[in-house]
Protein backbone atom coordinates (compact mmCIF):
# COMPACT_ATOMS: atom_id res chain seq x y z
CA UNK A 1 0.00 0.00 0.00
CA UNK A 2 1.25 3.46 -0.87
CA UNK A 3 2.10 5.82 1.93
CA UNK A 4 -0.06 8.80 2.80
CA UNK A 5 1.46 11.59 4.84
CA UNK A 6 -0.51 14.23 6.69
CA UNK A 7 0.95 17.42 8.08
CA UNK A 8 -1.35 17.45 11.04
CA UNK A 9 -2.43 19.50 14.01
CA UNK A 10 -4.52 17.30 16.35
CA UNK A 11 -6.11 20.42 17.85
CA UNK A 12 -7.50 21.49 14.45
CA UNK A 13 -10.94 20.12 13.58
CA UNK A 14 -10.25 20.27 9.83
CA UNK A 15 -7.06 18.31 10.32
CA UNK A 16 -8.84 15.69 12.43
CA UNK A 17 -11.59 15.39 9.81
CA UNK A 18 -9.07 14.91 7.00
CA UNK A 19 -7.30 12.21 9.01
CA UNK A 20 -10.62 10.48 9.61
CA UNK A 21 -11.34 10.47 5.86
CA UNK A 22 -7.93 8.93 5.18
CA UNK A 23 -8.49 6.23 7.78
CA UNK A 24 -12.02 5.53 6.52
CA UNK A 25 -10.44 4.68 3.16
CA UNK A 26 -8.32 2.01 4.84
CA UNK A 27 -5.07 3.96 4.97
CA UNK A 28 -2.86 4.52 7.98
CA UNK A 29 -1.30 7.95 7.56
CA UNK A 30 2.18 8.88 8.63
CA UNK A 31 1.64 11.98 10.75
CA UNK A 32 4.05 14.89 10.56
CA UNK A 33 3.93 16.95 13.76
CA UNK A 34 4.93 20.21 12.13
CA UNK A 35 4.45 22.25 15.29
CA UNK A 36 7.20 20.34 17.08
CA UNK A 37 10.06 20.46 14.63
CA UNK A 38 9.27 17.72 12.13
CA UNK A 39 9.57 20.03 9.11
CA UNK A 40 12.78 20.54 7.21
CA UNK A 41 13.36 23.12 4.53
CA UNK A 42 13.85 20.38 1.92
CA UNK A 43 10.64 18.57 2.89
CA UNK A 44 8.62 21.80 2.93
CA UNK A 45 9.89 22.72 -0.54
CA UNK A 46 8.98 19.24 -1.78
CA UNK A 47 5.46 19.54 -0.36
CA UNK A 48 4.93 22.97 -1.91
CA UNK A 49 6.15 21.59 -5.24
CA UNK A 50 3.66 18.69 -5.00
CA UNK A 51 0.89 21.17 -4.20
CA UNK A 52 1.87 23.10 -7.34
CA UNK A 53 1.42 26.44 -5.60
CA UNK A 54 3.51 29.43 -4.62
CA UNK A 55 4.67 29.12 -0.98
CA UNK A 56 2.43 32.05 0.02
CA UNK A 57 -0.58 29.77 -0.68
CA UNK A 58 0.30 27.67 2.38
CA UNK A 59 0.76 30.63 4.68
CA UNK A 60 -1.84 31.51 7.32
CA UNK A 61 -1.76 35.28 6.97
CA UNK A 62 -4.48 35.91 9.56
CA UNK A 63 -2.28 34.65 12.39
CA UNK A 64 -0.95 37.32 14.74
CA UNK A 65 2.60 36.00 14.29
CA UNK A 66 2.39 36.71 10.56
CA UNK A 67 1.69 40.39 11.15
CA UNK A 68 4.89 40.67 13.18
CA UNK A 69 7.15 39.18 10.49
CA UNK A 70 6.96 41.81 7.73
CA UNK A 71 7.94 39.41 4.92
CA UNK A 72 7.74 39.79 1.18
CA UNK A 73 5.01 37.33 0.13
CA UNK A 74 6.43 37.11 -3.39
CA UNK A 75 9.83 35.99 -2.10
CA UNK A 76 9.63 32.19 -1.92
CA UNK A 77 12.69 31.85 0.31
CA UNK A 78 11.36 34.40 2.82
CA UNK A 79 8.00 32.66 3.00
CA UNK A 80 9.56 29.23 3.54
CA UNK A 81 11.93 30.61 6.18
CA UNK A 82 9.00 32.28 7.95
CA UNK A 83 7.09 28.98 8.09
CA UNK A 84 10.12 27.17 9.46
CA UNK A 85 10.68 29.91 12.03
CA UNK A 86 7.01 29.90 13.06
CA UNK A 87 5.36 26.61 12.02
CA UNK A 88 1.98 27.84 13.26
CA UNK A 89 1.86 29.87 10.03
CA UNK A 90 1.62 26.73 7.88
CA UNK A 91 -1.84 26.02 6.51
CA UNK A 92 -3.07 22.63 7.62
CA UNK A 93 -3.73 19.90 7.09
CA UNK A 94 -1.65 19.08 4.05
CA UNK A 95 -2.02 15.55 2.73
CA UNK A 96 0.63 13.97 0.48
CA UNK A 97 0.20 10.82 -1.58
CA UNK A 98 2.82 9.83 -4.11
CA UNK A 99 3.66 12.89 -6.22
CA UNK A 100 0.51 14.85 -5.34
CA UNK A 101 -0.58 16.88 -2.35
CA UNK A 102 -3.66 18.84 -1.29
CA UNK A 103 -4.55 21.27 1.44
CA UNK A 104 -7.35 19.70 3.46
CA UNK A 105 -9.55 22.78 3.62
CA UNK A 106 -12.21 21.64 3.29
CA UNK A 107 -11.26 18.18 4.54
CA UNK A 108 -13.01 16.58 1.55
CA UNK A 109 -10.16 17.84 -0.65
CA UNK A 110 -8.28 14.72 0.47
CA UNK A 111 -10.68 12.64 -1.65
CA UNK A 112 -9.01 13.94 -4.82
CA UNK A 113 -5.95 11.86 -3.91
CA UNK A 114 -7.86 8.56 -4.11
Amino acid sequence: MKEIIIIHNPRCSKSREALQIIESRGYQARIIDYLHGELSKEFLKEVINKLRVHPKAVLRIKEEEFKDLNIDLENEAEVIDAILKCPKLLERPIIIKDERAVIGRPPENVLTLF
